[in-house]
């Protein structure tokens, strides 16, 4: 018997609400440090999720066994957990918003059945050529490092209420890093990008000579960049920064169940909270590395609107927060492994373009700075307080870039930024680099948007 009709016999033979998740994965990881092969490992994780929902209590088990025995007794299992626990939850689980029955297959694999998949001995080289090239490009480099990963996710969601879906899913990522000194002074420069797809689609647009080629010019431009002093700014931030905000300091703040913790926006839905310029979506369907057409609890991936000109118009939901809410839920309910029990998490996360010319922005700016992608640290938490640090910045004086600067970060109200934008480009990019999301347990994410012209403080050298 198949796996699939295995999963089906399971969930009809129960009275209890089910959901169980067939998830393989088989990913691989490669890193060269410094000249030297550090990691090519291949790994395969493989095994059934199962939800049960009992008298409004959730009960979960994870299991590697396959087999309708096994499964039955993994169901038994989670069921009675949901049972015991019942008498001492506070807030039961009033009901999941309804999806229509289906059975669907999404398959992300289609260039895979087109083009010939590269080899892990191709992989190898091509990244040991990369390191190479890295350490050979000037006495200034100290250190290299290029590391790339990829999984493919094989999925089959099977529930009580008749979703049947079956998903085909890969991603892959690349970084590359540069160490180097100047006059006893280090930096460090990085460039990443991830797609949903295989090797091939990563490096269609940009080879990874291409992406050595600006972590050399990055590294170099830091290291002889000017440092600023600190204060408020107008500034225009780049599409990667945008992605930054729009996820980290936005986006988590209206994950439904941040919002029941007390996030920010509590009970604002309809009230402006930024600029009428400012549309800020979460859409699974858009073709970056949070691409999730169907999500882990087999409902339609949506393009949730958050902000639509500047009013708070949607939270983003699991099927148990969108009944609370009595809403539609977008697809955002998502789980790492089969390990993992599915959470509220970001897709596709950006603001949508605007209508200005990027050089026109510039010319508006009588003192300010033109900031690109976030350099090592950043925070931000339910207050949508953030902290970033700046990977690259120029200023800018009477309406002209005049020079590079370096050592800027970036603090504020992220709502309160939102408010103060006063231009939003034509251009658009999804550029969150290898896009990784933590809370709880990883995600595959992506974020950006158009330029945005706003008011930021910027923390510099005094």
């Amino acid at each position: 018997m198949e796996l699939k009709e295995i999963l089906k016999k399971v969930v009809a033979n129960r009275d209890e609400w089910l959901e169980l998740r067939y998830h393989k994965r088989t990913s691989l990881d490669i890193e060269v440090k410094n000249g030297r092969l550090r990691e090519a490992t291949r790994n395969i994780l493989s095994g059934v999720a199962i939800r049960a929902l009992v008298d409004g209590c959730w009960g979960f088990v994870s299991t590697s066994e396959t087999s309708y025995a096994g499964l039955s007794k993994a169901v038994s299992q989670a069921c009675k957990s949901a049972k015991e626990a019942a008498p001492l939850k506070k807030e039961k689980v009033k009901g999941l918003a309804s999806l229509p029955a289906k059975k669907e297959k999404v398959d992300f694999a289609r260039s895979n059945n087109q083009q010939k998949e590269t080899s892990l001995e191709e992989k190898i080289r091509e990244i040991r050529q990369a390191d190479n090239l890295l350490q050979k490009a000037g006495e200034d480099i100290i250190a290299s490092q290029v590391s790339y990963s990829e999984y493919q996710d094989e999925k089959i969601i099977v529930t009580s209420d008749g979703i049947e879906v079956e998903i085909t899913d890969p991603k892959c990522d690349v970084g590359v890093v540069a160490y180097g000194v100047k006059d006893s002074q280090q930096e460090r420069a990085h460039v990443s990008k991830s797609i949903t797809g295989n090797w091939t689609e990563l490096f269609s647009e940009k080879s990874l000579a291409d992406l050595v080629d600006e972590a050399v010019s990055l590294l170099r431009q830091r290291l002889t960049a000017e440092h600023v002093s600190g204060g408020e700014y107008q500034v225009i931030l780049d599409p990667a920064l945008v992605g930054v905000l729009a996820h980290e300091a936005i986006g988590h703040t209206v994950e439904a169940d941040f919002v029941e913790a007390g996030s920010v926006v509590q009970g604002k839905i309809g009230e402006q909270v930024a600029s009428e310029l400012v549309t800020l979506v979460d859409d699974g369907n858009a073709a970056g590395a949070g691409r999730t057409l169907v999500d882990d609890e087999g409902c339609q991936a949506d393009k949730t609107i958050i902000i639509d000109k500047g009013i708070l118009q949607n939270y983003l939901h699991n099927r148990e927060s969108a009944f609370k809410y009595d809403t539609e839920p977008g697809g955002n309910a998502r789980a790492f492994t089969y390990r993992d029990e599915p959470i509220i998490r970001m897709t596709n996360t950006y603001i949508m373009p605007g209508k200005s010319e990027l050089a026109e922005m510039i010319e508006g700016v009588s003192e300010g700075f033109l900031l690109k992608g976030m350099a090592q640290g950043g925070q931000a938490d339910s207050t949508a307080e953030f902290m970033f640090d700046v990977l690259e910045a120029y200023k800018i004086e009477e309406g002209q870039i005049s020079h590079p600067v370096k050592g800027i970060t970036l603090t504020g109200q992220a709502f309160e930024v939102l408010k103060s934008v006063d231009a939003v480009s034509k251009d658009f990019a999804l550029d969150l680099g290898r896009g990784y999301c933590g809370k709880g347990q990883p995600a595959k994410v992506d974020a950006g948007g158009p330029y945005i012209r706003c008011k930021l403080m910027i923390g510099g050298q005094q």
